[in-house]
């Protein structure tokens, strides 16, 4: 498919301007890019981790959610001279790297729809206070601890951690994937019962707990459900598209 056409596609879906309300750096991030694809790798991150896989896969593109250079790139590549080096490394192979970060968040049918999907909710929609969050309900009322183990299933992971201060039983789910912790107060003054997110610092913790409002804290790993979302709308595009999915990206390990 040609390259032009597929990033215009995906990016009236998923516009900049969306990535711009949130200071944001989306789009080319290293390389030059084909006039056609043909092979396209899609992973959270592009790191050092996955290289040689990179190199062994030769894709046309990698498509990745997190920026792989955040910043402008002469104070990224200073501050961090490893990212330049793989920079350099990834251009010495002729693979550009093209990055969706808050702007998937945001347009419909990207991340967090994709998450809310993964709960079950129904009647979903988009909270207008912050058109990133979605809103939804639970097919049945359950407990702050019946949803945490339930979200952990859904999204895949082993753990979660739960400030259970507000309602005793969940029904309404607010969420936006990532770090989105700091914007609580919007879930809870919507009415909802429980606000997901994650990387929550201990003055929001707290914040939370003063509220008397429930808080699930999930690892930031439940973004990997960028991969088969992302292969789903690109197949819709053009199913001859070869699409390799790298998901290398695991939570910490709990100690107890």
């Amino acid at each position: 498919m040609n390259t032009k056409s597929l990033l215009n596609k995906l990016g009236k879906r998923f516009p900049k301007k969306y990535a711009k309300m949130n200071h944001d750096f989306v789009g080319l991030m290293t390389g030059k890019l084909p006039e056609e694809i043909r092979k396209i790798v899609l992973c959270l991150d592009c790191d050092w981790e996955i290289f040689d896989k990179i190199k062994e896969e030769k894709p046309d593109l990698v498509l990745t959610h997190h920026p792989l250079v955040y910043g402008l790139r002469s104070r990224v590549f200073k501050r961090d001279p490893s990212k330049k080096e793989l920079c350099d490394a990834l251009n010495a192979i002729n693979v550009p790297v093209y990055s969706m970060h808050t702007n998937f968040d945001t347009g419909l049918g990207g991340m967090n729809d994709a998450l809310a999907e993964a709960l079950h909710l129904k009647n979903v929609k988009v909270i207008e206070d912050n058109i990133m969050m979605r809103g939804g309900e639970l097919e049945s009322s359950m407990s702050a601890e019946e949803f945490a183990k339930m979200a952990n299933k859904a999204f895949g992971v082993q753990y979660s951690l739960l400030i259970n201060k507000g309602k005793k039983e969940i029904k309404n789910v607010a969420i936006i994937g990532g770090g989105g912790s700091g914007n609580w107060p919007i879930a809870k003054n919507n009415g909802y019962d429980i606000y997901v997110s994650g990387d929550a610092p201990h003055h929001i913790r707290r914040d939370i707990v003063n509220a008397k409002y429930n808080y699930l804290d999930m690892p930031h790993e439940i973004e990997k459900i960028f991969m088969p979302t992302m292969k789903k709308l690109i197949h819709e595009l053009d199913e001859s598209i070869e699409i390799v999915v790298i998901n290398h990206e695991v939570e910490p390990t709990v100690i107890k």
